[in-house]
């Protein structure tokens, strides 16, 4: 018989040892010990380590007067040491500082990184990014942008940051991801998401101007 179960994340019964600190440079690098529970009465004892990152956003810009998507392109030095692709396209995105909410931090990172300020945003999905190595939370946002402002380059000088904004219809970026030119885990979230609520976006900016 084929096993069925609901598809919703649980709390699991797990006994936790520590950190152990193991490196600190731009972001923790921490080890745990821990014994997980199972529902049958038999126990699992793991050592995990988990690179600490918390909560961010990720920020699709889109212009729909326009109908186009605002992307970024920025130097990341993994999929230049992966895969000789160090200039990446991305979607904006940033950690959320202590004390700000997650919408004010899409929107400063909209300014810092694409360089327009989002007229609205409409809360898209929240995701586990890479669960298995690390905490980092992302939230998703679509936020409303003139394309037409976009400047040639945007970044924070004293964050070392040359980012070159840029638009294009939902159409070619979504061909670029099917194409394998485009890799970037949150801009194929971001624009599947787009895809997937395009035609009720009209019902979503309401609801989200009648939230505000």
């Amino acid at each position: 018989m084929t096993k069925r179960d609901v598809p919703e994340d649980r709390p699991a019964r797990v006994d936790v040892e520590g950190p152990e600190l193991l490196a600190n440079g731009f972001r923790r690098y921490e080890r745990y010990h821990l014994v997980l529970h199972h529902d049958d009465g038999a126990r699992d004892v793991q050592t995990r380590d988990i690179v600490r990152v918390g909560a961010v956003v990720g920020v699709l810009g889109y212009d729909p007067e326009r109908e186009l998507v605002v992307l970024i392109r920025q130097f990341r030095l993994s999929t230049h040491l992966s895969r000789d692709r160090g200039a990446l396209v991305e979607i904006v995105a940033g950690i959320v500082e202590d004390g700000e909410s997650y919408e004010s931090t899409a929107l400063r990172e909209c300014e810092e990184e694409a360089g327009v300020r989002p007229r609205q945003l409409v809360p898209m999905v929240q995701v586990a990014t890479s669960p298995g190595v690390s905490d980092e939370y992302a939230v998703f946002f679509l936020a409303i942008v003139d394309a037409g402002a976009l400047p040639e380059r945007a970044g924070l000088a004293e964050e070392a940051e040359t980012i070159h904004p840029f638009a294009v219809t939902l159409d070619e970026a979504l061909a670029a991801v099917n194409a394998g030119r485009v890799v970037n885990g949150y801009v194929v979230i971001a624009l599947q998401w787009l895809a997937l609520n395009l035609k009720r976006l009209p019902q979503l900016l309401a609801a989200s101007t009648e939230k505000a």
